[in-house]
């Protein structure tokens, strides 16, 4: 059984993943650019950064099966049915891991724990101290998506004293520990908004200049889903312009981000390096690679992987 993961890992990440598998499996991980090289010789493919499309499945001569996290974005599902491989992603694995960095994001922002931790360390003097802050009680938080991430976002939310609003294209979905609102109104009231759906084409730069026109002028952006559901530019001259208050960003429209991006200058953004659902930082999180062992040996048994987004 031959297992290719790509992305881009230092190499005690990459030894931490390959540990977590059965030692009867031959593992490798790669980076994007040597996909090519090694596609011929997988069963199984775990792909970050780049695309599964019908010209790379045309030399994925033994593949059966791509697993991919809780997005699935990078694949073209039906080119892989046409080829006879399961398509599965890992959604609600990480939910929590990930509901816990958008709460730990909010803290930090209104706390100053990022400008706070510089000033001590610079040893700066403490009766020059200036800056603003705030409480997350009594705040309205609004989350775009209500699956199992906007789900725990709002009860842990909830526990903060915070009110929350919440969209969802499923007008259905359960929503008793949030009020569903068009979105819209979520834009308008939310003192704090969070993105936590798929990318697709109908949310690609869904976050845009007429989106943050809309936001308040204090309001805190975060995005721990795809990067490309924002218009990085406009979210940069928002931020640049002071048109909404900060953002907390762990993904971006292109990764890994850019040393020369301006959101790296900017004092009323925190960044991390799309490590929301990895909590441990060496790109590993043992809950969402014990998922990956489960499913692939059930496509090894012939049976039907877990949240399979095909049918075969």
């Amino acid at each position: 059984m031959n297992i290719l993961i790509t992305g881009y890992y230092s190499e005690g990440s990459k030894r931490r993943v390959i540990q977590a598998f059965p030692n009867e499996w031959s593992v490798k991980v790669i980076e994007p650019e040597l996909i090519e090289e090694y596609i011929s010789e997988a069963d199984v493919l775990i792909p970050e950064h780049i695309q599964v499309n019908s010209q790379l499945l045309q030399k994925a001569k033994k593949l059966k099966f791509v697993q991919t996290g809780a997005g699935y974005d990078n694949v073209d599902i039906d080119a892989c049915s046409k080829k006879h491989i399961w398509v599965s992603n890992a959604a609600g694995v990480n939910a929590n891991a990930v509901a816990e960095h958008i709460i730990a994001f909010m803290l930090s922002y209104f706390k100053n724990i990022p400008y706070l931790d510089h000033f001590m360390k610079n040893k700066k003097d403490e009766t020059q101290l200036s800056y603003t802050g705030g409480e997350l009680f009594g705040k309205t938080i609004g989350t775009i998506g209500l699956g199992a991430i906007g789900k725990r976002v709002a009860e842990l939310a909830n526990a903060f004293g915070m009110n929350v609003l919440a969209y969802d294209i499923n007008k259905n979905i359960d929503h008793k520990i949030a009020t569903l609102v068009e979105l819209e109104e979520l834009i308008e009231k939310s003192d704090v908004i969070t993105v936590n759906i798929f990318l697709n084409e109908s949310t690609r730069h869904l976050v845009d200049r007429q989106f943050l026109s809309k936001m308040k002028k204090d309001a805190l952006f975060i995005n721990t889903a795809r990067g490309p559901i924002v218009c990085e530019p406009d979210l940069i001259a928002a931020l640049k312009n002071r048109e909404i208050g900060g953002a907390c960003l762990d993904v971006f429209e292109n990764e890994p981000l850019s040393l020369e991006s301006e959101l790296r200058q900017l004092e009323n953004v925190i960044l991390t390096p799309h490590t929301a659902g990895m909590p441990d930082g060496m790109k590993f999180h043992q809950k969402r690679f014990q998922f990956f062992i489960e499913n692939i040996k059930r496509v090894l048994e012939n049976k039907v992987p877990f949240n399979h987004l095909n049918e075969l």
